[in-house]
């Protein structure tokens, strides 16, 4: 059943993404990157089994946001994929103070949610924090990465529309790595045995490798889009 719904949840992401494109614009792309972000750091705390290795959730919801820079970066410019990143990081960290504030209040003796919170939440501030690390320096450098792929592309073919895979994989896959390995050891790091954060990190890159191949097409598709005429409210 996990490995269904990994599967099923990928298409359906990305698809997602462009709904939001397609219905709103480039503002849609800003939504989906301030809710993605929040989701993920959510989901995050889950540990699931999955295709034969131990793996946190939130990889598809945050391969999401590598998805959203690429569209930006190919159908408007690097500034504008850079304030969807600088939108991420404001929104990881007024989460983590909103999140902390609900930790401050006595419940009453009727409350029953409290608990599940707080066991929520609790952690939330060191996951906040490494995702807020990894999520600022693999994004903007994902961002800078595209545009030296589509420089180099674009000098050597003389054109600046072909070759999206290349800048779109080229970008995507070296910087999925440094996020992988950065982002569970600031947040796992003595919390798993070694073992067992070797483990994740190799199946949450695993998993990053086929989130950034697949999402080639949607960015083929998000282009077309923008060139039919995708609705602007910005």
């Amino acid at each position: 059943m996990n490995e269904l719904l990994l599967i099923l949840s990928l298409p359906i992401t990305y698809c997602l993404v462009l709904l939001c494109y397609r219905v709103f614009g480039k503002s849609g792309l800003f939504l989906w990157t301030v809710v993605a972000t929040i989701a993920a750091n959510i989901e995050v705390l889950i540990v699931v089994n999955a295709f034969g290795a131990e793996m946190t959730l939130g990889n598809i919801l945050f391969a999401s946001t590598f998805l959203v820079t690429d569209i930006l970066s190919e159908n408007y410019s690097k500034k504008e994929a850079q304030r969807a990143v600088y939108l991420g990081i404001a929104t990881s960290f007024l989460f983590i103070v909103i999140s902390q504030s609900w930790l401050l209040y006595t419940p009453s003796e009727s409350d029953f949610a409290s608990p599940a919170i707080r066991t929520i939440f609790s952690n939330t501030p060191r996951l906040m924090f490494a995702s807020l690390a990894a999520y600022a320096v693999c994004q903007l450098f994902d961002v800078w990465l595209y545009h030296k792929w589509w420089e180099f592309t674009e000098k050597k073919f003389q054109n600046k529309r072909k070759f999206l895979w290349l800048r779109n994989n080229g970008s995507t896959l070296i910087s999925q790595l440094v996020n992988t390995v950065l982002f569970n050891v600031l947040a796992f790091a003595g919390v798993y045995s070694v073992g067992t954060l070797v483990s994740i990190i190799l199946s949450c890159y695993v998993i990053f490798i086929i989130t950034s191949l697949a999402d080639t097409p949607f960015t083929y598709l998000a282009r077309r889009i923008h060139d039919s005429g995708a609705k602007e409210l910005l």
